[in-house]
């Protein structure tokens, strides 16, 4: 009899084992989940910023707010590539030569004077190529799924770009581009439902944004980094 309970107990203390063991597996399995989605919405965030630094050097300065538009550049945009051609030296930049007159000098054309400053190996030439292929050259790059959040279910991101007061009272143009947690989160049953609820109640007691984003809409301008940066 003895024996019988032994093993009895020997049975329910592996079961124990086991249900510990896979208690801490699924926390693993949920927590590498969580991070592995984060990283996903993160690289298309970049990617976001990437086209809108882009169309901000091409717009005076502004900012896109309308997803077909950003979009359209995309897809269609150029952007300006130098190609470059010698270096100024030491002497050079002493006498005051600078890129920008080194440039002016050769795009005169005037032999003479391009001889006296040293510069007939000097090119400095301004070539347009296509936007797309030079900031998304990998595989797997969409342009038309820019705008939807990764494992949202169709959920897009929230894209602002408004003109905001400083300080001193100048005013920058800013933009802002957000995934909430509850979008990217979802499906991940009660864990992930309860982890969306703690994450926002963490936030709204650190008057943070419940999710990922880049750049700030508000006061605290930050040059488009990501809050994860």
């Amino acid at each position: 009899m003895k024996k019988v309970i032994n093993a009895i107990l020997g049975v329910c203390v592996l079961a124990m084992l086991f249900v510990c063991w896979r208690s801490i597996r699924d926390d693993q399995d949920f927590n590498a989940e969580v991070a592995a989605r984060e990283n996903v919405v993160k690289a298309r965030l970049i990617e976001i910023r990437s086209a809108e630094e882009a169309y901000k050097l091409q717009h005076e300065g502004e900012y896109c707010s309308d997803w077909s538009v950003l979009i359209d550049f995309v897809k269609n945009g150029k952007l300006p590539i130098v190609m470059k051609q010698g270096v100024l030296s030491d002497e050079q930049m002493d006498k005051g030569l600078t890129e920008s007159k080194a440039a002016a000098i050769v795009n005169r054309g005037d032999a003479a004077e391009i001889a006296a400053n040293g510069l007939q190996d000097f090119r400095r030439d301004t070539v347009w190529v296509p936007l797309q292929d030079s900031l998304y050259n990998y595989e797997g790059f969409v342009a038309d799924s820019m705008r939807y959040i990764p494992f949202s279910q169709g959920d897009t991101f929230e894209l602002i770009a408004v003109p905001n007061t400083t300080r001193s009272g100048s005013i920058i143009q800013v933009m802002e581009c957000n995934a909430p947690d509850s979008s990217f989160l979802k499906g991940m049953g009660k864990q992930g439902k309860r982890l969306i609820y703690n994450r926002q109640e963490e936030a709204e007691a650190k008057g943070a944004f419940p999710g990922l984003k880049i750049g700030e809409a508000g006061n605290n301008w930050n040059n488009n980094a990501g809050n994860w940066e």
